[in-house]
């Protein structure tokens, strides 16, 4: 039997990106993170995602959620670009789209590779050369995975139970481990491909 698409995934996590129209700056100023941050914490909530893990980068965003119901990711995504394209228009007198025509997703298999998905995202910045140490980048879910910031929009999700409790030092201590470089890849190339993380090998598509 054929998967379903990923539209129908509901109660298991997938690894979102979203990126700029022509890989462009989406973000300009502290205000607007902010802004893009209310709007993804109200569509989450109407919508019935869970959010277990973000970073807003300058020009993409990657996020792990899970979909509650059919279809809750893309109407998350598309409440989140109408409010915050309307946002960055109004303040900057342009008018258009800043986002690429769709989102990118892959479906996370399992226990290990939700625990690598939630590293992943949040060393972003570090990787990028934003900071060196993530908790002094603000965009990104890792101060509250680490027990270091409030953001209620966070949702640990359970797997991280496995490495010690999260929200807390068990988090910042396994993200201080660091990402091989095969384990990047295979997440970078699942997103790329939009192929389950995790099940490469299979060829299976969320």
């Amino acid at each position: 039997m054929p998967r379903p698409p990923r539209s129908a995934v509901t109660d298991l996590p997938l690894h979102v990106v979203q990126r700029g129209h022509d890989r462009a700056t989406c973000f300009f100023q502290p205000q607007d993170y902010r802004a893009y941050l209310s709007a993804l914490g109200d569509a989450a909530a109407f919508c019935s995602v869970r959010i277990h893990a973000y970073a807003l980068m300058t020009n993409h965003v990657h996020l792990l959620v899970t979909p509650l119901v059919p279809h809750a990711v893309s109407r998350m995504l598309q409440s989140v670009g109408a409010r915050y394209v309307r946002h960055v228009n109004d303040r900057r007198e342009r008018s258009g789209t800043l986002w690429e025509g769709r989102y990118r997703a892959c479906l996370v298999a399992d226990d290990r590779h939700v625990l690598a998905a939630c590293r992943y995202i949040d060393l972003n910045p570090v990787r990028a050369g934003m900071v060196a140490d993530p908790i002094d980048y603000p965009w990104s879910s890792y101060g509250a995975l680490a027990g270091r910031r409030s953001d209620p929009m966070v949702s640990p999700h359970p797997t991280l139970e496995q490495i010690g409790r999260v929200p807390g030092s068990a988090y910042a201590a396994w993200c201080a481990c660091g990402i091989a470089d095969r384990e990047l890849e295979a997440i970078r190339e699942a997103t790329r491909r939009q192929r389950r993380f995790g099940d490469e090998a299979k060829g299976s598509d969320p």
